[in-house]
């Protein structure tokens, strides 16, 4: 079965490749660290072994009738620059504890599994509308083509970039009313209503 590949009008989402290494490596250590290791020997072997499984999520998952979990890359049409990477990730956490997904009114001890959406754009690509293009993207092939109930988003709370995404793309935001998990702060929530009858 061959790896779904998704185009919108400006992007092309596609599995990543290897040669893909170099870039995704500078554009995560960059986006979810200070960009000090960009040239860090270890860390590009550690990311390099992260990319080798990306890439055998896009074969084994859907071998084995599994959800398409795993980050794909996000390319411009225009050039095939590979500017961020976008994926469903299985999220594991106290969800019975955030409004709109549950009844808690304490903190809940149990986690329970949501499908999610991820998303990070290269900082030059930033504020172009490429993460709410790619992220709109993702949304209609696992609303329409895989039938999947809810996604959500998870972030921080003065990520306001992504809480704007999430608006965009017509998410319901809802703040974790508990300080744990520290990194459970606001849940963007968005349930399929499209194939409804």
């Amino acid at each position: 079965m061959e790896p779904t590949v998704i185009e919108t009008a400006r992007l092309v989402i596609r599995p990543f490749i290897p040669t893909d290494l170099p870039t995704i490596h500078r554009i995560l250590d960059q986006t979810f660290g200070d960009g000090s290791k960009v040239t860090d020997p270890e860390a590009l072997a550690e990311r390099q072994s992260w990319l080798q499984w990306t890439i055998l999520n896009q074969q084994w998952f859907p071998a084995l009738h599994q959800p398409p979990y795993g980050e794909r890359a996000i390319v411009l049409k225009n050039g095939r620059e590979l500017v961020g990477a976008i994926g469903y990730v299985p999220c594991m956490a106290p969800f019975a504890q955030i409004p709109g997904l549950g009844t808690a009114s304490a903190p809940s001890p149990y986690n329970t599994p949501e499908a999610g959406l991820f998303w990070t754009i290269d900082p030059p690509h930033q504020q172009r509308g490429y993460a709410t293009e790619a992220a709109q993207g993702m949304l209609d092939h696992a609303f329409m083509q895989l039938g999947w109930k809810r996604m959500i988003a998870t972030t921080e709370y003065d990520n306001l970039a992504s809480q704007s995404v999430m608006r965009k793309l017509g998410m319901r935001l809802e703040r974790n009313p508990f300080p744990e998990p520290a990194w459970l702060q606001i849940v963007g929530i968005l349930e399929n209503t499209r194939l409804t009858t």
